[in-house]
């Protein structure tokens, strides 16, 4: 007997060629958030993008001071929930405080912290919203144990190559809590990240730069045959 499930599918023409998230990172057991079950997110704030993939969740993380501004463009144009940084490192204190109650006030699902985070800012931001603590980790050598006992909810993982050893170290440590993690560049890294204990995994995809460079090399070669 076949148990495989059998999935109708439709995409349209206009929007067949919107991006996809690797399948492999759909092995993943997924977490759970507010009744959803999240197995994907994709690492980006570019609105065009997360508007075009596929991802269960968006994660909308900046290397500028956090701005009300722009979690609020990514929430209202996003289809799926958005985990929003609200700084830890520069940004930390009274303001991120403030940025967590803005991002759970405008609809988003989680509050991303960066890794310099005080233990003592997330006991703060978990007095004032329900929403979910997301901790970035980038290495064994950071303080995440007294950051998860201050209250993270979730860990993030971003290691570079190192994230799937970072991952194992985490899930040792911690069986229980949920891991977020980067899949890498190709099916392998993504199951390796998730053998290794990831519950969820990000995924970066291509730059607008990048998408337009190959459309518009389709259109000369087009252009091209046409022509001779």
């Amino acid at each position: 007997m076949n148990n495989e499930k059998n999935v109708p599918s439709y995409t349209g023409i206009l929007r067949s060629h919107a991006l996809t998230i690797p399948a492999a990172a759909y092995q993943a057991s997924g977490i759970q958030v507010f009744g959803r079950r999240i197995k994907s997110l994709a690492f980006s704030t570019d609105v065009a993008m997360i508007k075009n993939i596929n991802a269960d969740a968006v994660l909308a993380v900046y290397p500028f001071t956090p701005q009300a501004v722009i979690s609020h463009a990514i929430i209202s144009v996003s289809d799926v929930p958005v985990f929003v940084g609200v700084g830890g490192g520069l940004t930390s204190g009274d303001r991120c405080v403030r940025m967590a109650q803005d991002v759970e006030r405008q609809g988003g699902i989680g509050v991303v912290v960066n890794a310099p985070i005080p233990p003592d800012v997330i006991r703060q931001i978990k007095q004032h919203i329900e929403l979910p603590v997301v901790t970035t980790v980038v290495s064994a050598c950071q303080n995440f144990e007294e950051q998860v006992a201050a209250g993270t909810d979730i860990l993030n993982v971003a290691a570079a190559k190192g994230t799937a050893a970072l991952v194992r170290l985490l899930r040792a440590r911690y069986p229980s809590i949920p891991i977020i993690a980067t899949g890498g560049p190709s099916d392998e890294t993504i199951l390796e990240t998730i053998a290794a204990g990831a519950n969820a995994v990000t995924y970066t995809p291509p730059t607008n730069g990048e998408l337009f460079s190959l459309k518009m090399q389709q259109y000369r070669e087009t252009l091209d045959r046409r022509n001779t």
